[in-house]
């Protein structure tokens, strides 16, 4: 106790430094407010950017159940079954943006005192990231993009992971509550429940692109490069992605070339058509190129790899299965499965990876198909990919193109780019020259370099089985070297038949020629070269 107390002592001396001989009244005093901020105020210790200190209320979100709940969700979903390392979960990546959000926004207020950045606006964007990902389910992005689409595909608005913000946030100043009492920190309560109505928060968020017409209610259009900084959806450079990229890299071993504090340092709000939009000086172009081709060369080599493709297929097939016997307790004592638990905030509070376990030592007779599914992954007994190639057709030419893959096969279509599809997203970004700063300006390729890639975007098509007998597989493997061939032969849209001939593949193909003819009809400038091929036989 006496220890602690020389540690006040020597900080609120720091803190009157601005005084030659400070009073001793003052020194009292700043060592109680100093003890205050100490007793509210936390530290973490985080591997990737190092000491992180967020402020009284972010800690108090930290502490609620709901963002507890993030400690069981895996930042890489099924891909830790790939690289080993790839533990690190959706809680300390959320802290991770919250901190790198802070660092901007105050980097702008100090080099810019004329944006009037206040200490709401600090807040509100730090609590933005800090919640940008609680919506997450089970696996992070396997839930609402594998396992819901399959679940509801007749549903044609997607479930968005931000939804579940809007429970949380509605209901912030009630967890707040019963954590906050005392003095001090009622201040914070009060505080809380006001920005919990603050309607800046949602849109910071809820990945809105502004339309020609300032449509926001939470800022102005003088402050609309804060929505730029934790969910870019204009060019993609944002305090989200920074942060993923650099902790993704460190947990799965890959060297990481882009430096984001370059970005912060040189970071300056200007004037484009109307709205402030954040610029970067013209010399780190580089950096971002680095920075888009480690979005790239992350989802060529662990987001989209081929067996990790396999192990979340596989993961969404077991929950497919054991969807209707899992019971989750939500609010006014009702039960709900995994795919209802979503519309219910405490039942979906209680959701997360652990739901992976809890099937597999469940002894209910109706979820043994799902066991033996999960029991294969644990031991590697897993689904076989036949090959896979890049393809620059479009997703509807290559859909039509394998015509009757087998039952036990199933083709997944992986799309890579630089976060703006075919476009280079450099032209979305604003930069300004050290002779006028305040000039918002755009960079032509001519400009930057001529060793430029000419595509942004290509599709990887990969073929998997479920058969796990070596010849088999073998055999099929045959089959995908001469669909292989057979694809890159034409440039127009074929139709294949991939397997081995029965009468009921032969109908499921025509069906889907007369389709193919018809889109044709309805396109004539569209040319096309139509074959059959059958696995031994060409007709």
């Amino acid at each position: 106790q006496f220890q602690r107390l020389r540690n006040i002592k020597q900080l609120g001396e720091e803190l009157c430094l601005p005084w030659s001989k400070p009073h001793p009244w003052v020194s009292t005093w700043m060592s109680l407010l100093m003890f205050l901020f100490l007793s509210f105020c936390q530290v973490f210790n985080d591997p990737i950017h190092g000491s992180v200190e967020l402020p009284p209320l972010l800690v108090k979100i930290i502490d609620t159940p709901q963002f507890q709940r993030l400690r069981n969700i895996k930042q890489l979903g099924g891909n830790s079954y790939v690289y080993p390392g790839a533990n690190h979960t959706r809680f300390e990546h959320s802290i991770g943006v919250a901190y790198l959000a802070g660092e901007l926004v105050k980097a702008l207020r100090e080099r810019q005192p004329e944006l009037k950045i206040t200490e709401r606006d600090v807040l509100c964007v730090q609590i933005a990231g800090l919640c940008h990902d609680l919506g997450h389910g089970p696996f992070s992005h396997l839930y609402d993009g594998m396992f819901i689409p399959q679940m509801q595909p007749d549903v044609k608005q997607k479930w968005k992971v931000r939804n579940y913000f809007r429970f949380f946030f509605s209901n912030l100043h009630f967890c707040l509550k019963c954590v906050l009492l005392v003095t001090v920190s009622m201040k914070i309560f009060r505080f809380s429940r006001m920005l919990s109505k603050e309607p800046c928060l949602v849109e910071l968020i809820l990945l809105l692109l502004p339309a020609l017409k300032w449509a926001f209610t939470g800022r102005g259009e003088d402050k609309s490069f804060l929505y730029d900084i934790v969910a870019n959806k204009r060019n993609g450079i944002d305090v989200d992605k920074w942060d993923y990229f650099a902790r993704d890299c460190h947990y799965l071993g890959m060297k990481n070339s882009f430096d984001y504090r370059r970005l912060i340092l040189s970071a300056r709000v200007c004037e484009w058509k109307g709205r402030n939009e954040i610029c970067f000086r013209d010399k780190e172009l580089f950096n971002l190129y680095d920075m888009f081709y480690t979005r790239f060369s992350l989802h060529r080599r662990a987001y989209q790899h081929k067996t990790g493709n396999i192990i979340e297929r596989m993961i969404t097939e077991a929950f497919v299965k054991a969807n209707e016997y899992i019971q989750i307790k939500g609010s006014r004592g009702q039960t709900f499965n995994l795919l209802t638990a979503k519309d219910d905030m405490e039942a979906y509070t209680k959701l997360t990876d652990n739901v992976f376990e809890q099937i597999l030592n469940d002894d209910n007779q109706n979820m043994r198909e799902a066991k033996e599914i999960l029991g294969k992954i644990l031991k590697r007994n897993l689904y076989k990919c036949l090959g896979e190639f890049p393809s620059k057709r479009s997703e509807d030419e290559i859909k039509v193109s394998i015509c009757g893959t087998k039952q036990d096969d199933f083709v997944v279509t992986s799309k890579l780019d630089y976060g703006k599809k075919e476009k280079d997203p450099i032209e979305e970004v604003r930069f300004y020259r050290k002779s006028d700063p305040n000039k918002a300006i755009t960079l032509t390729r001519e400009e930057v370099s001529y060793l430029l890639p000419g595509n942004f975007e290509e599709r990887l098509i990969r073929i998997y089985c479920k058969r796990t007998n070596d010849q088999t597989v073998e055999n099929d493997r045959q089959y995908f070297k001469k669909f292989k061939s057979i694809h890159n032969e034409f440039s127009g849209p074929q139709v294949f038949l991939f397997t081995a001939f029965n009468s009921k593949n032969y109908i499921n193909c025509v069906i889907k020629f007369v389709s193919l003819l018809k889109s044709l009809f309805h396109n004539p400038a569209g040319a096309a070269i139509i074959k059959f091929y059958e696995i031994n036989l060409e007709f």
